[in-house]
């Protein structure tokens, strides 16, 4: 009998502590962030409205043309404050995400599809709700709001007459879908995946008036939706 309870008692003394999630708890997460475009663009089509048909053709070729928008991988930190163990609001804080920007084709005026690359930075808050804060495996879902500053707006379309300025929108704001789960570890540290859709998108304006001789300034010739899919992996811990 004293044998059987020494080992129970050694075997509680050296299991893993698994501690869950409770009001007023802080979490601290590093990942891995993977961010992928997911673009809708009538980039020929509203160049053909503002400048007319012929523009359109000269740069892209045809009328058709759209945008395209590069991914990134990005180190990323976020912060999440349990207000119960059920309820969590998260603030996620990234480095700038740089994407190159193209056109789909090229045409007899436009010398390369690249218009260059804008750098996006991402502040997003979300509200969670944790399904299972008291079990190991502790999945939720979220919803929230991003604020998409373009630290770096500008991009060059570079044509045969010269090169024409392009800008997006300097502040976009967007919503947030969110899931994913936490994997809770000894010692307070836990494993997380999660995944999130922003639906944002920015205003493309084009200057043709040095390239192309017609009215100087910039005009709309897309209205370019974004709507980025945002895949992190990485590691945490509670305080």
């Amino acid at each position: 009998m004293k044998k059987s309870l020494l080992v129970l008692a050694l075997a509680a003394a050296i299991a893993p502590s698994f501690a869950m999630a409770e009001a007023g708890d802080i979490v601290v997460r590093l990942r891995a962030t993977h961010v992928s475009p997911d673009v809708s663009s009538n980039l020929g089509a509203q160049t053909s409205a503002a400048y007319g048909a012929g523009i359109a053709t000269a740069l892209y070729g045809n009328t058709g043309a759209e945008l395209q928008v590069d991914s990134n991988t990005i180190p990323e930190i976020d912060f999440s404050y349990y207000i119960t163990k059920n309820i969590a609001a998260e603030l996620i804080l990234a480095l700038g995400t740089r994407h190159d920007v193209n056109t789909s084709s090229a045409g007899a005026a436009l010398t390369s599809r690249s218009l260059g690359s804008v750098n996006l930075l991402p502040p997003t808050l979300t509200g969670q709700w944790h399904f299972m804060p008291d079990q190991t495996f502790d999945p939720y879902v979220g919803a929230g709001l991003a604020y998409v500053r373009a630290m770096d707006n500008g991009l060059t379309a570079q044509t045969t007459v010269g090169p024409a300025p392009i800008r997006i929108d300097r502040n976009s704001f967007g919503t947030v879908l969110q899931a994913g789960f936490d994997v809770n570890l000894q010692d307070k540290w836990l494993v997380n995946f999660d995944v999130k859709k922003i639906f944002f998108g920015t205003d493309v304006e084009l200057n043709t008036g040095d390239a192309f001789g017609t009215a100087a300034g910039f005009k709309k010739i897309d209205s370019l939706d974004i709507d980025p899919w945002v895949v992190s992996v990485g590691f945490g811990k509670k305080f």
